[in-house]
């Protein structure tokens, strides 16, 4: 039961009372008191033992140390707590597995349950586009070449209806493989096509719908996509979330990717803390010079001090060679970002960018910019949806060659150890935590 100074003893003793008429079944074992002491004289006197801290947070801490319970219900109010602080409260009590009660709503711990027979890492984010395929992929190269090849189960809003497994050794992920893929009718540029290629590894697809304020799908086969990884020989899994949803198993570590340009306020309130305290990793990616990286780094740090941090920009990385040849570039980076990629496309890989367009999902723009492609005797674009029905579609027509363009997570600048070492060490950490049975 969480309480407030700002109340008449005798009202909150009445409602205590009452609560079983509320919730029922309830027994009431405690209080923790949250602040406020102007209906106090002396101790908080309603017949139950009160914990008490210096902070709403540190009180609920306590409580909920203390009393193990089953359901924190909130008899406070303002001005003792507000909205931000009552979603923060509401996030302790979820990561504790605890439902989070009050007058007018009710918040109850996403279930994950253990249904992976293998260590698993989980790669969630704040939202789309922040980086997690990208992260993902590094992660599954990295572990391939330790010898240690994960298989990684994604789910996404295009996924599959049933589970889908992609070997990239024996499935077409061509250019003119993905298009008459995307022709018949398929979503040709789904998370785990896209993990396949640029990983190299073996992917599960899945499928979801819908996101809580705590990341859960309404609907997904995530499940039934782990219990087919389960029968692989590979020793470990990479579960990738899709969008804000976290995928809706047990995880023995998390990853969490957060871009650079964020609201702060978005990803450490409400209930955005939620990810960044699930997280054993917090990865900042698009960090370039001059971005609100240095905003939402401190921000982040206030949150979950004890989290390790890393940020991080990202780089085109042809899946062919490109030295010498004329390149037209295609993109979802923001248009700022363009001078970093072109020149890392040049100085790196020895391309001759005549073009680029940064309207990869933006269909009215892109087809305007595709226009634009003569000259150039190579289509580089990401693995998107648009990416294969329009820009590589409209390329192999004009008899170019189409390259895949992965994106590949490097340390911005005094980044240390490297995001390949934090990755392995967070594998490392998911197998410990396995063979611990840590739940």
């Amino acid at each position: 039961m969480l309480v407030d100074g700002e109340h008449y003893p005798p009202v909150v003793r009445a409602a205590v009372e009452r609560l079983p008429a509320l919730v029922p079944g309830a027994e009431v074992v405690g209080a923790v008191l949250l602040g406020g002491g102007e209906k106090l004289a002396g101790q908080l006197e309603i017949g139950l033992p009160v914990v008490e801290r210096a902070n709403p947070h540190d009180a609920l801490a306590a409580g909920l140390a203390r009393f193990e319970p089953e359901l924190v219900f909130d008899l406070s109010d303002e001005p003792v707590i507000d909205a931000r602080v009552r979603l923060r409260l509401a996030t302790q009590a979820l990561l504790a597995a605890v439902p989070y009660q009050g007058a007018d709503f009710r918040l109850d711990p996403p279930p994950r349950p253990p249904v992976a027979t293998k260590p698993t890492v989980a790669v969630i984010g704040t939202g789309k586009r922040t980086g997690k395929t990208a992260a993902s992929a590094q992660m599954a190269r990295a572990l391939a070449a330790a010898g240690r090849p994960p298989v990684v189960v994604a789910m996404g809003r295009g996924g599959p209806a049933e589970p889908e497994l992609i070997d990239p050794h024996r499935f077409d992920l061509s250019a003119a493989g993905l298009v008459a893929l995307a022709a018949s009718g398929r979503h040709a540029a789904s998370d785990h096509l896209e993990g396949a290629l640029m990983a190299g590894v073996v992917t599960i697809g899945t499928r979801r719908c819908g996101g809580g304020l705590a990341g859960a799908p309404v609907d997904s086969t995530f499940a039934a996509g782990v219990e087919l990884a389960n029968g692989r020989p590979e020793s470990l899994l990479v579960l990738e979330g899709s969008g804000a949803a976290v995928p809706p198993v047990h995880a023995d570590a998390t990853l969490c990717v957060v871009p650079a340009s964020a609201d702060p306020e978005l990803v450490t309130g409400y209930l955005g803390a939620y990810k960044l305290l699930l997280a054993d990793l917090v990865v900042v990616t698009m960090a370039e010079a001059g971005t609100a990286a240095g905003g939402v780094g401190p921000a982040i740090r206030r949150v979950a001090p004890g989290v390790d941090l890393v940020e991080t920009v990202l780089r085109p990385f042809p899946l062919e060679p490109v030295a010498g040849r004329s390149v037209f570039y295609v993109t979802t980076a923001p248009p700022a970002a363009g001078e970093h990629l072109v020149g890392h496309l040049e100085g790196r890989h020895g391309a001759k960018v005549i073009g680029t367009s940064h309207n990869l999902a933006r269909r009215s723009q892109l087809a305007d910019d595709l226009g634009r492609m003569e000259g150039a005797d190579i289509l580089l674009v990401e693995l998107k949806a648009a990416g294969v029905d329009m820009a590589a579609r409209a390329a192999l027509e004009r008899d170019m060659d189409v390259v895949f363009c992965d994106n590949r997570v490097v340390g911005a600048a005094g980044a240390d150890p490297s995001f390949d070492e934090r990755a392995l060490a967070l594998a490392e950490l998911a197998v410990a935590r396995f063979d611990a049975g840590r739940p």
